[in-house]
């Protein structure tokens, strides 16, 4: 999907993300899951309703996503299906500036989620993903430990 674009069209994906996009990470409790606790991975892209038609064909380009519609007019185009996340990190990466460290945590997180065994592991990686809060302006939530 992403080799197939030019580099200048995903330079301008990665700066549409740059300035107007957001990468984060956050450990969700749910209890379904083998610790306690879901990672979910998100990048989105926002825009004013008013400039719907432009904003979906840049979405159309990335072609992984879910459109929106926020209650505030707002636009959002959220990718978090994990291997999309990776494979849109991956194409993107040497095209990126400003969040260049978030990339690099992300693909990190994801690669590390993948080779979760025991609750030592999964532990190293609620640290990282805690970590990732100190890139983004964020309300600080951290999740602190698991139960024993």
């Amino acid at each position: 999907m992403f080799k197939l674009l030019s580099p200048i069209k995903k330079a301008y994906i990665a700066g549409f993300l740059d300035g107007d996009g957001s990468i984060y990470v956050r450990a969700k409790p749910n209890t379904s899951y083998r610790f306690g606790y879901q990672i979910a991975l998100y990048i989105v892209f926002f825009q004013s309703a008013k400039g719907k038609t432009k904003f979906e064909e840049v979405c159309s380009l990335i072609g992984c996503g879910k459109l929106r519609i926020r209650k505030d007019g707002i636009l959002e185009y959220v990718i978090n299906r994990i291997d999309d996340v990776k494979e849109f990190l991956i194409y993107i990466k040497p095209f990126v500036i400003l969040k260049k460290k978030q990339v690099e945590l992300m693909l990190k997180i994801i690669d590390l989620k993948s080779k979760i065994e025991t609750e030592k592991d999964f532990r190293l990686l609620l640290k990282l993903v805690d970590s990732y809060r100190e890139l983004n302006y964020s309300k600080k939530r951290k999740v602190r430990t698991l139960t024993p």
